[in-house]
């Protein structure tokens, strides 16, 4: 594929400084820019890239003035790094029209109701009542199970799994080794010590504009549904319990895990290894640090750190004390040596 600067910046409603009919057929980091690529400079501390790179296009925000010479053609922007996760966006959905067809072998039931432009890789299976929509890619080795619904214009990725009767909103991406739908983990205590399973008869449901990463877990309810609303995107290796209802635009960073029936609020950012205890209740626009981990329900707006996770502000205070620990003992350590000293002296 290749695209000329002006369609570019058409594209963007952008403006061309330099060359508009230089060509583009890949992408690449400003500081390993090749002939016939397009690059773009968002955080200024790379700036001193784009007077050496060698990609044809680089995409700037309007308001940068180059104290150098470049030899790139620029497309200037509003927003150079979301102008640039627009085209990728384009170049990816461009690549993902070549794939089309049902592959052999792949299975799908005589009940299952299946749209249009809709691609089957090989050794995918398609279960009984399932509904596919329109402009769906299920990549070789999908499962989906019985009763299952698949919105408009979803990619499911090679592997991924989606148990019976769930829901898939319109928009999606599942990645390869996900697994939704699965049992949640309920068990019963018997008298005899053991442990008796409870039936997990609910489902999930993601709604639209769901992306779900490569090995993450989203078990069904035990009734009713888990829930994932609209927007929110979900890194690899990630476990949602059984009953959780996340709310929208959230973000959540690798192998974050979700306790049972835990309700997370909109618009919340969780860093890598976040642990959420069962039952809670999470605020909208909070956010947690890495490795936070989290026992009590938390109110709107929160910066939390730690584990237990606290206010980021005396967290951080706390870590700096925490360095200072072997300086603070060997300072007590010489204070008492002092008292002892003085104490003998008055007792002589």
């Amino acid at each position: 594929m290749e695209f000329k600067a002006t369609d570019i910046a058409s594209f963007l409603n952008g403006e061309v400084i330099g060359d508009s009919d230089v060509k583009v057929t890949g992408v690449s980091k400003i500081e390993e820019g090749k002939e016939g690529t397009l690059a773009f400079l968002a955080n200024p501390k790379y700036e001193h890239y784009i007077y050496a790179t060698k990609a044809s296009i680089v995409l700037v925000s309007k308001d940068f003035s180059p104290k150098e010479k470049v030899s790139a053609t620029l497309i200037k922007v509003n927003d150079a790094y979301e102008a640039f996760a627009s085209l990728l966006d384009l170049y990816l959905q461009a690549k993902s029209m070549l794939k089309t067809g049902i592959e052999q072998p792949s299975y799908i039931n005589e009940d299952a109701t299946v749209g249009e432009d809709v691609y089957v890789g090989a050794f995918a299976y398609i279960g009984k009542k399932a509904k596919i929509g329109n402009n769906v890619k299920l990549y070789p080795q999908v499962h989906i199970g019985d009763n299952v619904s698949v919105g408009n214009n979803c990619i499911i990725y090679a592997g991924a799994k989606i148990y019976e009767d769930t829901v898939i909103g319109d928009n999606c991406i599942i990645h390869s080794g996900a697994v939704i739908g699965s049992d949640g983990f309920g068990f019963a205590p018997t008298k005899e010590g053991t442990y008796k399973k409870i039936p997990q008869i609910g489902n999930v449901v993601l709604e639209e504009d769901v992306e779900i990463g490569a090995n993450t877990t989203i078990d069904c309810a035990t009734m009713g549904s888990t829930y994932i609303r609209k927007g929110t995107k979900i890194d690899n290796l990630i476990q949602i319990a059984h009953n959780c209802d996340i709310g929208e635009h959230n973000v959540f960073a690798a192998q974050t895990g979700i306790s049972g029936s835990t309700k997370v609020g909109s618009h919340c950012k969780f860093a890598g290894q976040v642990g959420l205890g069962g039952h809670l209740t999470i605020g909208n626009n909070v956010t947690l640090g890495a490795q936070s981990g989290v026992a009590q329900n938390i109110k709107d707006n929160e910066i939390l750190l730690g584990s237990p996770a606290f206010d980021i502000k005396l967290a951080m205070k706390a870590y700096v004390m925490l360095r200072r620990l072997p300086e603070i003992r060997n300072t007590v350590l010489q204070l008492k040596k002092e008292i002892e000293t003085i104490k003998s002296k008055k007792a002589n």
